[in-house]
């Protein structure tokens, strides 16, 4: 069983930044591929990044264009998502999300486990 709890979500005006962090229970954090996930009022979640338990590979969604960096902290059982250059358009419920499945990460059905989430609004 893995508990994650977000944080770092706020109010921030266009162009800003914001760290989100994701702080998870448990002695097997290092062994889960972490993603983080949005939704938007009246869409459909939508994946963001990941970085796997091992050499912490990571992966992007296009749409993103280098604005989001993911990282992790094995030693802390933290993962964290670096938004830079937010867009209202990136107003939204902030997710993280755990997986052992070995593959699919970039799809929500991937992840066992998942956090409350932190919302994040940008002005314009």
């Amino acid at each position: 069983q893995v508990q994650l709890v977000e944080s770092g979500g706020g109010l921030v005006q266009a162009g800003g930044s914001l760290r989100l962090s994701c702080a998870a229970s448990g002695r097997t954090f290092s062994t889960y591929t972490m993603g983080w996930f949005r939704q938007a009022p009246g869409k459909e979640r939508e994946f963001l990044a990941f970085i796997s338990w091992i050499y912490s590979t990571t992966y992007y969604a296009d749409s993103l264009k280098g604005r989001f960096t993911i990282s992790r902290d094995n030693a802390k059982n933290t993962v964290y998502l670096q938004m830079n250059s937010l867009k209202p358009e990136d107003t939204a419920v902030y997710y993280c999300a755990a997986s052992r499945r070995g593959r699919d990460y970039t799809y929500a059905y991937a992840y066992e486990y998942w956090g409350q989430g932190t919302q994040v609004t940008v002005s314009s």
